[in-house]
């Protein structure tokens, strides 16, 4: 349930009065509204039911101490504790809780799943320019830049081997002869080998209901069903699914992702950002940059 209206009430909000009114964070708040985030997250919230929740705006305000002072979630929910400029600047009351450390990861991996980014750096950008803070610029410039994925990229043989092992776990089967595909020097013939195998496991485990082995064979089959997976350009771990191999130029791979940002032609002001896995073609988002920009009135 979120909850409205304001919230520094209480008598020890007076120790508010000690923050200087040219703080930064003072700054920041008479220069953007944020409450507009509630209205974009509210159809994710319970309206009038059940427990308080911690309202999208200040869940924000969080991320941008977060972001403003390189602070790690442990780090700022220790110095929220301490400093009264930080615990103003989320909208709290001197003597009240903080939200949990696990809440904040929650707000920025699911509920922000509800909105997209741009929508936000969008109605940012637009109130600045509404207010003066920002001129509006005659033209912008996209670039990518590529984000290394956290984990190390695998062959099809590996994977297939590791949802082999998956699939005889989540049965309970301690036994099995997995083929060494390392001991096969053909790799065509490797990955088909391996290929064979894996199907006939799925095979075995079709009358399992248990859902840790339905999970398994459907992850499995969801793998194979690709034809870029055989081809090494699908799905290279299974740690991270969505990560892919692209060329930075014809000798030099890498692993991961490409953030496209739109910017203005100065560079002082991002307007858009798009985020795809590494085999994206550049410049594919360019009319949603365009506008996403134009929406924020430059």
């Amino acid at each position: 349930m979120l909850r409205t209206g304001p919230k520094q009430l209480s008598l020890y909000s007076l120790l508010y009065d000690n923050i200087p009114e040219n703080h930064i964070l003072k700054t920041i708040n008479k220069a953007i509204d944020l409450e507009f985030v509630n209205k974009q997250l509210e159809s994710s919230y319970c309206k009038y039911y059940g427990r308080p929740a911690k309202e999208p705006e200040m869940m924000l305000r969080i991320q941008i101490l977060k972001y403003l002072y390189n602070l790690s979630d442990e780090q700022l929910v220790q110095d929220l504790n301490v400093n009264l400029a930080y615990k103003w600047f989320i909208g709290l009351n001197p003597e009240e809780p903080l939200p949990e450390i696990s809440l904040l990861t929650k707000f920025r991996t699911q509920r922000l799943k509800d909105v997209s980014m741009d929508a936000i750096i969008t109605e940012i950008v637009r109130q600045c320019v509404e207010k003066g803070i920002i001129q509006s610029q005659n033209g912008i410039v996209i670039d990518t830049t590529h984000i290394e994925a956290n984990t190390i990229k695998k062959i099809p043989e590996r994977i297939m081997k590791q949802l082999d092992r998956k699939i005889f776990k989540a049965m309970k089967q301690e036994e099995y002869d997995i083929p060494d595909y390392t001991q096969i020097e053909d790799h065509k013939e490797a990955k088909l080998i391996m290929k064979e195998y894996l199907e006939e496991v799925i095979d075995q485990a079709k009358g399992q209901t248990g859902e840790e082995v339905v999970q398994a064979v459907k992850e499995a089959r969801e793998v194979l069903a690709s034809n870029l997976f055989m081809e090494q350009k699908g799905i290279r771990s299974l740690e991270d699914k969505d990560a892919r191999v692209d060329y930075k130029s014809k000798s030099q791979s890498f692993y991961g992702y490409k953030a496209e940002i739109c910017q203005t032609i100065d560079g002082s002001l991002i307007t858009s950002v798009t985020v795809e896995p590494g085999s994206y073609v550049d410049g594919r988002h360019f009319e949603e940059h365009l506008e996403r920009t134009l929406d924020a009135a430059l």
